[in-house]
């Protein structure tokens, strides 16, 4: 649930900062899902499988300041496709997450399926509750975290990507917060119903009226949603289920208005729980993971990967015709009105 970039000027690479840790590039056969399973070598000489072939695509990712959330996974995907990667990482933490990406503590994580790792073209600095300069407050201007690394708006952001790379095809959105997410709504300052729906939500559309100019035709935008957006999940205050309702309802106008002047998709995709170091923040994601493990139809554990693979598809030519969506991706539990583990006990008849 945080918002995740990075400066340039602190490494001194024109204005984004380079990934020190660098491998060759995987040959292009390897960065492609598609596979013979086994097929008969007449089947594979004509190349009859269905791939999601990325290459000479870029993607921005917001959100990104570890290895653990639903950011990193859509960007391993996106990768693993051939797209090169650009992120976007909040200011406070991104000389953690550059320091443990430089020492290699991600490397296990960033491993491609033909043992490659994951490249990172470009990294800045971004905190997406700030639009422009002249929105940023004096005391957040002046604290030394973001003296460090200047150009964190969303427009110097997207500017920035625009000097270093032209145009980009793929905008994602991974980020949240909300500071009074363990508060009931009912007890939720109208500061605090305010935040989270800035940091989560307007956010998304800042983003979209910045990047937007600079997507090429047939770009794909996506964020992240939770199923509170609709059904009451108890325990997730703060505003953030309005914060997520707002974010889906921008998603449909979204849709229409950068559909018909740019030629862009936008979706979102209606995560299940996952334990990443963010969402433990809410304070009973483990519950949460454990409900939806029990009462989900698909009755298993939900990976970040398989929420990344949607994502990949949702970027690619096969889901031209996808936009204006809100996509499940937690084992069907959206679909649920009774909890199995209660409500089938009750419905039984009586012996």
């Amino acid at each position: 649930l945080s918002c995740t970039m990075m400066s340039a000027q602190a490494r001194g690479v024109s204005s984004a900062a380079r990934v020190s840790a660098r491998v060759a590039r995987p040959s292009s056969s390897a960065r492609r899902f598609s596979s013979s399973r086994s097929s008969p070598a007449t089947r594979a000489s004509s190349n009859t499988t269905l791939p999601i072939d990325l290459r000479g695509k870029k993607a921005f990712i917001a959100g990104i300041a570890d290895d653990q959330g639903y950011g990193w996974a859509i960007a391993k995907s996106l990768a693993q496709a051939g797209c090169e990667i650009i992120l976007g990482t909040w200011v406070p933490a991104l000389n953690i997450f550059e320091t443990s990406l430089r020492r290699g503590k991600f490397d296990e994580s960033r491993k491609l399926s033909d043992g490659s790792l994951m490249e990172f073209a470009a990294i800045y600095p971004m905190d997406a509750v700030y639009d422009t300069p002249e929105d940023v407050p004096a005391d957040v201007a002046e604290n030394k975290r973001y003296v460090a690394y200047p150009g964190f708006t969303v427009s110097e952001c997207a500017d920035k990507v625009k000097a270093d790379f032209g145009t980009v095809d793929i905008v994602v959105h991974s980020l949240a917060n909300g500071p009074e997410v363990a508060k009931p709504l009912l007890e939720t300052s109208r500061g605090g119903y305010l935040a989270a729906v800035s940091a989560s939500s307007y956010s998304m559309v800042s983003m979209a009226q910045r990047f937007t100019p600079i997507m090429n035709p047939g770009g794909s935008i996506i964020s992240l949603t939770y199923l509170a957006a609709e059904r009451v999940v108890p325990g997730y205050g703060g505003g953030m289920s309005s914060a997520k309702a707002a974010l889906e309802a921008d998603t449909r106008v979204l849709a229409w208005e950068a559909g018909q002047k740019y030629g862009v998709r936008v979706n979102t995709i209606s995560a299940g729980p996952l334990g990443s170091r963010a969402a433990k923040a809410i304070g009973f994601i483990g519950t949460m993971i454990d409900y939806s493990e029990q009462n989900a139809p698909a009755p298993k554990g939900l990976t970040a990967s398989e929420v990344g693979d949607v994502a990949c598809f949702l970027s690619s030519p096969l889901a031209s015709a996808c936009t204006g969506l809100t996509m499940y991706v937690d084992n069907g539990l959206n679909c649920m009105a009774v909890a199995p583990s209660v409500g089938l006990k009750a419905l039984q008849p009586e012996a």
